[in-house]
């Protein structure tokens, strides 16, 4: 039997490796935005625990105002890193929406070679069939004609 052979193959391939790649690009902003999101809930829980300790600790007693100045500088300093963060975190995101976009097209064009191999391979299959169907019909009329070209013999 005939082997199918599809002459895309070598394009299939190249868009499998587009799209391998569009998957690391992808995993690897995403990765960014994961650890960005991770030092903002630490740096949140920094300043919680910051606030906590001065709310439990240095406020009975004796208020040592060079302190609460100290906190508040501390606590501004905070709040400017964690915009910084999430200027950082905004801008991430944005990169892992494009690589989600090119990771999509990669795959639906990897898709579209894919469905245009199938379409062919049924195309071949089909053709494959009526070659084989056309040679039994053609071996069935073969015997019929050697069939019917013998000498009838009569018995008397």
């Amino acid at each position: 039997m005939a082997k199918f052979t599809f002459n895309l193959d070598g394009v299939l391939r190249q868009r499998e490796h587009v799209e391998k790649e569009r998957q690391r690009d992808f995993a690897v902003v995403q990765q960014e935005l994961t650890q960005l999101q991770a030092d903002l809930r630490e740096l949140d829980g920094v300043q919680q625990s910051a606030t906590d300790d001065l709310r439990n600790n240095r406020l009975v007693g004796h208020v040592d105002l060079a302190f609460l100045a100290a906190h508040r500088r501390f606590m501004f300093a905070m709040q400017r890193k964690g915009m910084g963060i999430v200027q950082r975190i905004a801008l991430a995101q944005r990169k892992v929406d494009d690589a989600r976009a090119a990771l999509a097209e990669a795959a639906k064009a990897r898709k579209a070679i894919e469905k245009l191999r199938d379409n062919r391979y049924e195309q071949w299959r089909r053709a494959e069939a009526k070659k084989e169907a056309d040679a039994l019909d053609e071996a069935g009329m073969q015997l019929s004609y050697y069939h019917n070209d013998e000498p009838q013999v009569t018995t008397p």
